[in-house]
């Protein structure tokens, strides 16, 4: 499993730690025996990941804007990293309905900044972009899309996103194609839960909440089918992509998907049923009303350049992600856990099994 050495004493930045990927990717580093630095707003509530984890004790903590380009620009300079994870985002649709503005400034400048703040820093050998498998052009169709598939997005999320495809390939394009030069990547990844989640309008959170406060579950587009992914899998993914491009160089630049087997997406309903039937606790309804902003209904990714080129595969089954997911949240909801113990034990079992079922994570 190559990844498991390469990050071992190295410097890695990651924007947006403060978020719920942001916090398990830097928790998993941190593992590995990297040293951590992240630049990003404040955590939104006590609730969050990062907070939780008392995860500023254990790295190099910045708060900062990604907009902030000049500020951000001289956090790369003074850490001077081997690494670059670039996941801080307006991550929401609905909010992104809301305030269109601080969605594309965020996630379109924020790329830029990012991308700026790598071509200023000579030490970062490699620079990856966290964007979403919505970054497509979804036409909603029965076949995943490759990564060779138009950008495009209704909402303005999903716009966002096709547009910060679009700017990474334009940086790889005009500055990082040199020898010598960083090697760039962009990562897309679908719906991924996990413990950890407190993000408004999301269908797991969501679950949770309505949980504690003894109600049941408003499900909006009970039929929506998602490629549901435990929050290890694409985080697997980027960290074995990073290490290829360190190794091996611009072979690996460009986009990548990082999504389940097409065999495993299923609807939001079957989600919650499953989460019922491990735990049966609260419950669920769906509305009569049909005025609802646009989401997709049907989105898949094709991951065989992931799966023939990084050796790449998911590692959990449907139940087994239901399963860590539930776990993870029940952690979150005990108050005598500690919840940065709980995550590294998630590691640890996400390991054992990617061992066990001989997923090598290349080689």
């Amino acid at each position: 499993m190559s990844f498991f050495d390469v990050y071992k004493g190295k410097k890695v930045l990651i924007t947006g730690h403060t978020g719920f990927k942001g916090s398990w990717m830097a928790i998993w580093l941190k593992e590995l025996g990297a040293e951590v630095y992240g630049y990003a707003l404040a955590p939104y509530s006590e609730m969050d990941n990062f907070v939780t984890t008392k995860l500023k004790a254990q790295i190099h903590h910045r708060e900062g804007d990604v907009r902030d380009g000049d500020n951000l620009k001289q956090y790369f300079l003074e850490v001077q990293p081997d690494f670059a994870f670039h996941l801080a985002a307006q991550p929401l649709v609905l909010l992104s309905y809301q305030d269109p503005v601080t969605t594309f400034d965020t996630n379109l400048m924020g790329t830029v900044n990012f991308f700026e703040a790598v071509r200023a820093t000579p030490s970062v050998k490699v620079a990856v972009n966290v964007t979403t498998d919505k970054c497509y052009d979804n036409k909603e169709w029965v076949w995943g899309y490759r990564e060779n598939d138009p950008m495009g997005g209704k909402d303005p999320y999903s716009a966002s996103k096709g547009c910060s495809e679009l700017i990474t390939s334009s940086y790889q394009e005009s500055f990082f194609k040199g020898e010598g030069t960083c090697n760039i990547a962009s990562a897309r990844a679908g719906n991924v839960i996990g413990g950890g989640d407190w993000a408004l309008d999301r269908i797991i959170p969501d679950y949770f909440r309505a949980y504690k406060r003894g109600e049941k579950l408003e499900i909006r587009n009970p039929h929506a089918t998602r490629p549901w992914q435990h929050v290890l899998e694409p985080l697997s993914g980027y960290l074995n992509l990073g290490a290829e491009l360190a190794l091996k160089g611009k072979f690996f630049s460009g986009g990548w998907n990082f999504g389940p087997e097409d065999v495993t997406n299923y609807s939001v309903k079957q989600l919650i049923d499953r989460m019922l039937e491990m735990d049966n606790k609260g419950g669920y309804f769906v509305p009569e009303s049909s005025n609802k902003l646009h989401e997709a209904v049907l989105l898949k990714l094709d991951i065989s350049k992931a799966a023939n080129y990084l050796q790449w595969k998911p590692v959990l089954s449907f139940e087994e992600t239901v399963e860590f997911t539930l776990s993870g949240y029940l952690a979150d909801l005990d108050p005598t856990k500690d919840i940065y113990v709980a995550r590294k034990e998630q590691i640890a079992a996400f390991t054992a099994k990617a061992i066990l079922k001989k997923i090598k994570w290349s080689e």
